[in-house]
């Protein structure tokens, strides 16, 4: 559910940190006009496609094609676990360098959530397809997944409201991607291994249990969310609708 929207202008007037940023504004703004200049920067801000934020971000998407030769071309196992828990605990780094510096931009908002499902969705897929998780895990990981983003979707299109992430999605997602490359880490006979084994199990179990709470507890939260996006279009039309009155006057 994470940064849905009703719709492209509630996308802009929402940037990644909650607040427009307020340093956007021209030195020689006056009171008058204050408004409509600082929102102008805002929708030029926003458009920016070059932004350090995107470029970790697509250099994150450029290392999944990497991950995925080292595991099946090179066969080596232990340099892709590294490489998959590097990218998963570097999830929070564009989103960060976004907030902080204010960077935010509607293709992070589009490109940041596509990188982590692709990434998600190739860290699953090549395990279990490597042999180092079970089926019946990684197809409880994916299902969930696609619960999520068919909501998103659903949502949307809908005219609902934005949702926040609950912390509780965060907590199992963020377990969840260090499970997998423990899981990838562990595959194999060694007395090393073990540890990694044990770990995985302990952050996928917890990840995983974290991560379809957060689902079920997005369902009241959904039908708020429609309920107040229902609302505000209401209003909208009938503020349209005053408005016709009066011109027909």
């Amino acid at each position: 559910m994470e940064g849905s929207t009703h719709d492209a202008s509630r996308v802009v007037a929402e940037p990644e940190s909650g607040v427009l940023p307020m340093d956007n504004r021209s030195p020689t703004t006056g009171a008058g006009d204050g408004a409509g200049d600082a929102a102008g920067a805002d929708r030029e801000d926003l458009s920016r496609i070059l932004t350090v934020p995107n470029v970790v971000t697509a250099v994150r998407l450029a290392c999944v094609p990497v991950y995925v030769w080292l595991l099946f071309g090179a066969e080596r196992q232990s340099a892709a676990a590294i490489l998959l828990g590097v990218l998963g605990a570097t999830d929070w780094v564009d989103g960060t360098l976004a907030r902080r510096f204010h960077q935010v931009s509607t293709l992070g908002k589009v490109l940041d959530p596509v990188a982590d499902r692709v990434l998600v969705g190739t860290a699953v897929i090549t395990i279990v397809v490597h042999g180092a998780v079970p089926v019946w895990f990684a197809a409880a990981t994916l299902a969930r997944e696609a619960v999520v983003s068919l909501a998103v979707v659903a949502l949307a299109s809908l005219g609902a409201t934005r949702i926040d992430v609950l912390w509780v999605g965060k907590a199992g997602t963020f377990a969840l991607m260090f499970a997998y490359p423990a899981f990838l880490l562990s595959h194999g006979s060694a007395g090393w291994q073990v540890p990694f084994h044990v770990f995985a199990w302990v952050s996928g179990g917890a990840g995983l249990v974290l991560a379809w709470v957060a689902a079920a507890s997005y369902v009241p939260v959904a039908r708020r969310a429609l309920a107040a996006g229902r609302a505000a279009r209401g209003e909208e039309a009938a503020g349209r609708g005053a408005q016709r009155d009066r011109r027909s006057r």
